[in-house]
């Protein structure tokens, strides 16, 4: 634990907003680790990864952090083929999941790292490095005693700045409206953000984030979906 030049202590090396649970990975995502991983997979390094050459162009970059199972952040990829795409997901069976996927739909322009997104943002991702970084259905920890593991927190976001480049947008969704509203309040008390909602809280669903089956099933039991959209701004 360090301190903030501010004087606060900084917790950002104790937030950990995920519990890696034993999954069953099966056949064919073992198939993918396996084999797949070498040609589309991206080692954690405390070095800044090179976009360029990771993706071998130069093009508008793409962030999400917990991609799950990945098939939204497939079909983003492949919709949106002039934008590179990185995916970050600590669970196995969902990083195996993505590789299938890559490979299947012949997916070039996207990529994956297996690790913790805290230390990659700190360490792995250059400054200023992407168009677009996104978020969607994070672990909302609805305990009270649980919600200093929520991944939004005024800490994480600064680095989450610091990744954008100017005019990039952040974009969360969730389906817990109690961390939909943590999530409208920690951000717009961030600096560099702009919420991009008249009303200062949440807007209609982008057209680039697919309804997922997820998201469709709560839908008809009557739940609700919130979006955020934040533009990075000096």
């Amino acid at each position: 634990m360090t301190v903030s030049s501010g004087g606060e202590t900084d917790h950002r090396r104790s937030i950990r907003s995920f519990v890696i649970r034993a999954g069953r990975l099966t056949r064919a995502q073992q198939r993918a680790l396996d084999e797949l991983w070498p040609r589309f997979g991206v080692e954690f390094d405390a070095r800044p990864l090179d976009l360029d050459v990771l993706f071998d162009r130069s093009a508008p970059r793409v962030l999400e952090i917990g991609f799950g199972d990945g098939y939204s952040l497939a079909k983003m990829a492949a919709d949106e083929p002039d934008k590179d795409f990185l995916g970050i997901e600590v669970h196995p069976p969902g990083v195996g999941s993505l590789l299938i996927q890559i490979e299947e739909h012949g997916l070039p322009n996207l990529r994956v790292m297996k690790h913790d997104a805290v230390d990659v943002l700190e360490k792995s991702l250059p400054a200023a490095g992407f168009d677009r970084v996104q978020i969607y259905f994070a672990d909302p920890w609805p305990k009270k005693k649980h919600q200093k593991r929520r991944i939004i927190q005024s800490v994480f976001v600064e680095r989450l700045v610091h990744a954008m480049k100017p005019g990039a947008l952040l974009h969360l969704a969730t389906d817990w409206q109690d961390y939909a509203e943590h999530m409208r309040d920690v951000v717009n008390a961030a600096v560099g953000l702009k919420n991009l909602s008249p009303s200062g809280d949440f807007v209609a669903r982008p057209a680039w984030r697919p309804q997922t089956k997820f998201e469709t099933r709560g839908q008809r039991l009557g739940h609700g979906v919130w979006d955020l959209l934040f533009e990075r701004v000096d």
